[in-house]
């Protein structure tokens, strides 16, 4: 028997619009949903299960009279305007899903006598930028000049997410909500986020953008956690929002990525984007923000180097092979050192396995191969 439920119009159109489609473009691809919103139907359970899939909402939500309040934990910015207080669908999830992570493993740092971070939250704006990256070295056990000791910036970049870890901040790259690649997180919703914390500071880089866009969003990531703001951020043409405490983190990254002095004095005998980028080991297209910066080139320049920079390497992207290991892919969008927690606590039986595959969005025999073989 079609046991056949109720559902308000309201609710199904805002779920449609909630989840990015337009209302007359899903309902051509899904036409019985028409005549739910317009009361000639009603859907059974199993329909509007697969409904509220296709719209990423949890099944209950469904049956609320009205539309939840949904909104966003921390604030997010804008390069072309101030901070929103909506996102898509797919990257509010995944700040949700963070956000349960981080939760789970200040409870279990908690339980376990951890301490607390000395150097999250240790300056603010009244500190200079210089004050703030020399901090930053310091803790991080990097020089001035640590890069240079590298043959390409992207082995430095790995370096550099290394040392990171080891400091006690989990960094998290992924593309897709959880293992999902039918959703996307697109670029210019969202480069990255961070959740600070001075027990567990969670960073979000957007695996999906360029390796050489994601080394300044990591360290603009950074200068928030050593100034105590949690932030997401879109970072189009690599340029901040227009807020004092994200123009003040960007002067902190671009800082600590390539030092005014040794640049100005790099620039004088050789003025090329391309050289300083070896002689840093830093991207071309951070290169070319220094220069933006420190007054070298126009913000003209600077946009038509970025654009030409970009098809050259979604070239490159296209020419890679699509296909990966979803193991090491894995290792990357959990953090080997979240893993690691999420391993101890279930071997010593402070987490059900239940609750460890929802933490780490795997199951069975996949979860078992990863922490068996690849952690």
């Amino acid at each position: 028997m079609r046991q056949e439920v109720n559902v308000s119009a309201d609710m199904l159109t805002w779920a449609i619009a909630r989840a990015g489609y337009q209302l007359h473009e899903f309902t051509e691809k899904v036409p019985k949903v028409s005549e739910w919103i317009e009361g000639k139907k009603k859907p059974t359970v199993k329909q509007l299960e697969n409904f509220s899939k296709k719209v990423h909402l949890p099944f209950g939500y469904l049956f609320l009279s009205e539309p939840p309040t949904e909104k966003l934990p921390i604030p997010f910015f804008r390069s072309n305007g101030d901070d929103i207080d909506k996102v898509s669908v797919n990257v509010y999830d995944t700040i949700l899903l963070i956000q349960q992570r981080q939760d789970w493993l200040r409870d279990y740092f908690n339980e376990n006598g951890f301490d607390r971070l000395s150097f999250v939250g240790k300056f603010n704006q009244s500190n200079t930028v210089d004050e703030v990256v020399e901090d930053m070295r310091n803790l991080l056990g990097l020089t001035e000049s640590w890069a240079s000791e590298f043959k390409t910036w992207e082995k430095a970049l790995s370096y550099l997410v290394e040392v990171i870890e080891d400091s006690g901040i989990i960094t998290i790259f992924n593309g897709v909500v959880e293992n999902n690649t039918s959703r996307p997180i697109n670029v210019d919703d969202c480069r990255g986020f961070v959740l600070v914390d001075d027990l567990v500071p969670f960073m979000f880089v957007n695996n999906a953008d360029g390796k050489s866009a994601q080394m300044f969003t990591i360290l603009h990531e950074l200068a928030h956690i050593w100034t105590g703001q949690s932030a997401g951020f879109d970072f189009r043409k690599i340029q901040p929002a227009n807020d004092p405490s994200e123009i003040f983190c960007d002067k902190i990254a671009a800082e600590f990525l390539v030092p005014k002095n040794a640049f100005n004095k790099f620039w004088v005998t050789s003025p090329n984007i391309q050289k300083a980028s070896k002689y840093f080991k830093v991207s071309e297209i951070v290169i070319a923000r220094r220069a933006l910066d420190t007054g070298k080139i126009s913000r003209g320049d600077f946009f038509d180097f970025y654009e030409g920079y970009k098809k050259r390497e979604f070239i490159k992207k296209g020419n890679r092979s699509s296909g990966g290991d979803f193991y090491a892919t894995a290792r990357k969008r959990l953090s080997i050192t979240f893993a690691s927690h999420i391993n101890r606590a279930v071997k010593s039986d402070q987490l059900l396995y239940r609750d460890a595959y929802k933490l780490t969005s795997m199951k069975g025999d996949t979860f078992e191969k990863f922490f068996t073989k690849y952690l």
